[in-house]
């Protein structure tokens, strides 16, 4: 699972993987670059620049063509040419636009969208943020309108309070989709040492909300009939789509981190008024904690590991209070996966790790903790080959760990980027997908950006003995439809 929430800590030092020069016992050590690999003859990497610590978007520009990316820290910073090489140059920080956590960024025409969290009641708190900026050509300050505001409602101590973060335009540039993920691991409560009495997942979290392109100055409440009404609260029960995507048909599609039990990590079609399940199911396997009999025992239940940080904080335990599934609902399940990859499950009844391809079971959609982020199609059809019209997901996790093969059969594989092959099954009126790896070893990989057939990956960077580190962006060079690529040619002639 992935918590950008608070603080993202790359168990990879981002300075080895990049070529940073490190002061070591008193000498500089020019470590070595390692580029990720390519799984297809097709397919081409080449490292583009370093970017400043804990980048977690890449966006670009939709009129000028400019890219951008984005920190956590809250600092935007446009990719400029300088001597021939692209460097940073930064646009905006924290004391611009108030979101000390920001998470979501996304152009419309001139329009910039950035969305994060704020903390209150001395971090104890939290609120929901989003503003957008008019980048209009030769304003030097860009005016910038709030879009909006939540009300406070309690944060939490974990790593688990996911917060504001993915933005989405919908193809008719109407209207904005922002999620918010869950501010717990399972729906347990979490009250910040009491600060929240009896707090567990509200109106502002574990769901996605649509807002019109053009509204200002809104204030958010926990009341979900109201926000229903007002028609904002999109899809409810997904536990934090850190990413979400429109597909050429533009279906809305998003994928999920799950939590410390392992559940598959969902991917989603996001339909108006649907419900996905969290916090009772995730990854189609249902939330252990939800009935009264409950114990928390990893020596019974493999799924519940006793390194998982949750069981070990003991937020895994009988809890009579947890809330009932609500009445009426029918919950949409995940997009199915059908393999080659990403498709290992823990069998229900057995608890052993299987494999998909061996024994024919879809899963879905991903396999345990692997984190799935960047979710993109090639919605311009730009791709070649088998790639044209696809879809791509990168799985932030897994692999190998300093270059040795990760013990948890869930996790040996990761840190990559996923080929999807959509498939609309009329049956279930739901998709399944073909998932099949195209590139390895990245190091904390958080976003992507398709511009043409070139692919730009950005990677998270972290923080290193506290000194900022900073991580890097990668050129991912896919196959071109050769058909676009000769009218680019001629119109640029």
């Amino acid at each position: 699972m992935l918590h950008f929430s608070r603080i993202l800590k790359s168990g990879i030092t981002a300075a080895l993987a990049l070529g940073i020069s490190l002061h070591v016992s008193g000498q500089t050590k020019e470590a070595v670059v390692t580029t990720p690999k390519a799984l297809r003859d097709d397919i081409t990497i080449e490292y583009y620049m370093k970017v400043e610590p804990e980048a977690v978007r890449i966006i670009q520009h939709p009129l000028t063509g400019e890219i951008y990316y984005t920190t956590f820290f809250g600092d935007v910073l446009k990719i400029v040419t300088v001597d021939g090489k692209p460097e940073s140059k930064k646009i905006f920080s924290v004391e611009d636009h108030s979101i000390p956590r920001l998470q979501g960024a996304a152009f419309h025409g001139n329009t910039l969208f950035l969305a994060g969290n704020v903390s209150v009641n001395n971090n104890k708190g939290n609120k929901g943020r989003m503003v957008r900026y008019e980048m209009k050509p030769g304003v030097e300050k860009p005016e910038m309108t709030v879009v909006f505001n939540t009300v406070e409602y309690g944060a939490n101590k974990t790593t688990f309070d996911h917060g504001w973060n993915a933005l989405e335009i919908s193809p008719d540039g109407k209207y904005i989709f922002v999620n918010t993920g869950a501010r717990t691991d399972h729906g347990e409560v979490q009250d910040n040492g009491g600060e929240y009495p009896n707090a567990r997942d509200n109106a502002l979290t574990a769901n996605i909300f649509r807002f019109p392109i053009n509204a200002k100055d809104l204030l958010l409440s926990t009341d979900v009939p109201k926000l229903k009404a007002e028609g904002y609260l999109y899809a409810e029960g997904i536990r934090n789509a850190y990413d979400m995507a429109f597909d050429p048909k533009g279906n809305l599609f998003a994928v999920s981190n799950s939590g410390d039990y392992d559940h598959p990590e969902d991917m989603f079609w996001v339909r108006q008024g649907h419900h996905y399940g969290f916090p009772w199911i995730m990854g189609g396997i249902e939330n252990p904690q939800q009935f009264p009999d409950f114990q928390a025992d990893p020596e019974k239940d493999p799924f519940l590991s006793k390194f998982a940080f949750a069981y070990l904080m003991k937020y895994f335990h009988n809890d009579p209070e947890f809330p009932k599934k609500p009445a009426g609902v029918t919950f949409t399940p995940s997009v199915q996966n059908m393999g080659p990859d990403a498709n290992e499950y823990r069998d229900r009844k057995t608890g052993v790790v299987m494999d998909g391809d061996t024994t024919g079971a879809t899963v879905g959609t991903f396999n345990a903790h692997s984190s799935p982020l960047a979710l993109f199609f090639d919605t311009e059809k730009t791709l070649g080959k088998d790639l044209a019209g696809d879809g791509f997901v990168i799985r932030y996790t897994g692999g190998a760990r300093n270059g040795v093969v990760n013990p948890n059969p869930l996790r040996r594989q990761g840190k990559d980027l996923l080929h999807l092959d959509m498939i609309y099954d009329k049956a279930t009126d739901n998709y399944k997908v073909k998932t099949t790896r195209i590139v390895e070893g990245f190091t904390a990989p958080t976003d992507a950006l398709l511009v043409g057939s070139t692919l730009y990956i950005i990677e998270y960077g972290g923080k290193q003995g506290g000194n900022k580190a900073g991580g890097g962006i990668w050129k991912v060079n896919l196959p071109a439809n050769e058909k676009m690529a000769k009218k680019s040619k001629k119109k640029r002639a």
